[in-house]
């Protein structure tokens, strides 16, 4: 379920109040007549089935309140209610399936920003990385791999990609340019500095170190463990299920692949390098393709039903264009 609140101006409101009226799937539908001072207006709170939020927020937009005043959204983690479950069953689909879309849009635009803090944690997951390369700990690397923030603006371009959002596209890939190149320089410096202290472990071959040897080793399952970790990323950003995105930060090696391309230069092995370099480049466009095709194959069952809905009661009563 989700939890809608409403600020808009009479004649919006009182639209908007229709709508709510004749759409079985949403319920408790408060009125909170002139408390709002700025904007100046009425106060609205329901309840909406999860599969049919972005359509009545489609709605919602359509009339106009998005400009006029504001839509505030919230999940509701558990409600006890016979009338609930009506809406529900009124409601087409299941809840763990539906997307919110206004959802999507906001976490990824969150988490594409170039900030300090997104810079901070690839840096500091990076030479985490490389700690873990030059001690062959496989524990660090994956230690690495959660603290790494990359999927972010990963999630980003592929949601901007679908939605043809070139501001969002930019965005999400100055944090990719300007993040992975910054990391890169940081596990390089870091490692020259190691290597200068004489801190590299003596039995450290470029070579061979068994557990973490498959960073620089880039083969055909790099690229379906990528995809795979695509399909369940852009997943469980869409189902709201965010255990799930621990599994897909593990199971990618993008930031030991950024860390080991700094190891591989300050000790002077190019192949070694170039290796992570490819892996990093596949994983990274495999994880996008991966995610666009999921989210558009989502976002077209989304046009399917929102077109459907345009022939509903609760349309008309808020004086929306019906069927085309």
């Amino acid at each position: 379920m989700v939890h809608l609140r409403i600020v808009a101006p009479d004649a919006e409101a009182k639209k908007a109040l229709a709508l709510f009226e004749e759409t079985d799937s949403v319920y408790n539908v408060i009125v909170l007549e002139g408390v709002a001072r700025k904007p100046v207006g009425h106060a609205i709170l329901c309840d909406v089935a999860r599969e049919d939020a972005s359509v009545v927020i489609a709605d919602l937009k359509e009339l106009g309140i998005h400009k006029c005043g504001s839509i505030a959204i919230e999940d509701i983690d558990s409600q006890i209610s016979d009338v609930a479950v009506a809406a529900e069953k009124a409601a087409a689909g299941l809840p763990s399936d539906a997307v919110v879309w206004e959802e999507v849009e906001s976490r990824t635009s969150e988490n594409v920003e170039l900030s300090g803090s997104f810079m901070a944690f690839m840096v500091v997951a990076t030479l985490i990385a490389a700690v873990g390369i030059l001690t062959d700990q496989l524990i660090l690397i994956i230690g690495a791999m959660v603290v790494g923030p990359e999927f972010g603006p990963l999630a980003g371009l592929c949601v901007a990609l679908v939605e043809k959002r070139s501001d969002l596209a930019r965005r999400s890939l100055a944090a990719l340019a300007i993040g992975f190149p910054l990391a890169i320089v940081a596990s390089l410096l870091m490692t020259l500095a190691i290597d200068a202290a004489s801190l590299v472990p003596g039995n450290f071959s470029q070579d061979k170190h068994p557990f973490t040897d498959f960073i620089a080793s880039p083969d055909e399952f790099t690229v379906i463990v990528a995809v795979l970790a695509g399909i369940a990323g852009v997943l469980s950003l869409t189902s709201a299920k965010s255990g799930a995105l621990v599994g897909v930060l593990i199971s990618v090696t993008t930031i030991p692949a950024a860390a080991n391309i700094g190891v591989a230069v300050a000790l002077g092995d190019g192949s070694e390098g170039l290796g992570a370099a490819l892996q990093l480049g596949l994983n990274l466009t495999a994880i996008v393709a991966a995610g666009v095709a999921v989210l558009f194959i989502q976002r077209v069952l989304y046009m399917r039903r929102k077109e459907k809905h345009r022939g509903d009661a609760g349309r008309k009563a808020a004086g929306l264009p019906g069927e085309r």
